[in-house]
């Protein structure tokens, strides 16, 4: 892992130190989770518009084996510790950590996000942590759907070739 990933890729409790720091310096911290499989456009886009809904980005990975439960046999297609040291060579993201549960509302709760952001292709109340994050106060945010761009979709037209 790079240098600079290895500042970048935390543990749950060193993401929720740091949280803590930079919110009594009064900056605003942003959440979103994610597989990250095959990082494409529409992630990059994604986390770029999550960035800018406040000052310190926190991007939580799925486990190797929560995508295996999440998208079956066959994925990820690159293992967790590559997917986090892609999205902590990103610009605008600050800080990036695995969770192995089926969703991420522990990480959520233990993290406490003033924003939690969630791809446009999420219902607004199928968000999990929709409600915690509201009750102490954050906001929750759809963001801007790239229509057609899908990991999903990438794996199957290369298997199709």
């Amino acid at each position: 892992m790079s240098a600079r990933a290895k500042t970048k890729v935390v543990r749950q409790d060193e993401a929720a130190r740091r949280i803590r720091s930079a919110q009594r310096r009064g900056e605003r911290v942003v959440f979103t989770n994610g597989c990250f499989d095959l990082l494409h456009v529409g992630h990059v886009r994604s986390l770029e518009q999550a960035r800018g809904l406040g000052d310190r980005l926190v991007v939580a990975v799925n486990s190797d084996a929560s995508v295996r439960r999440l998208k079956g046999v066959g994925r990820p297609v690159v293992p967790a510790r590559q997917r986090m040291e892609v999205l902590a060579a990103l610009a605008c993201v600050d800080w990036v950590l695995p969770f192995r549960a089926a969703t991420p509302l522990a990480t959520i709760r233990a993290l406490r996000p003033d924003v939690l952001a969630k791809g446009g292709d999420w219902a607004i109340d199928e968000i999990v942590g929709r409600d915690d994050v509201e009750s102490w106060g954050g906001r929750v945010v759809r963001l801007k759907e790239i229509p057609g761009v899908r990991t999903s979709r990438i794996v199957e037209r290369l298997s199709r070739r």
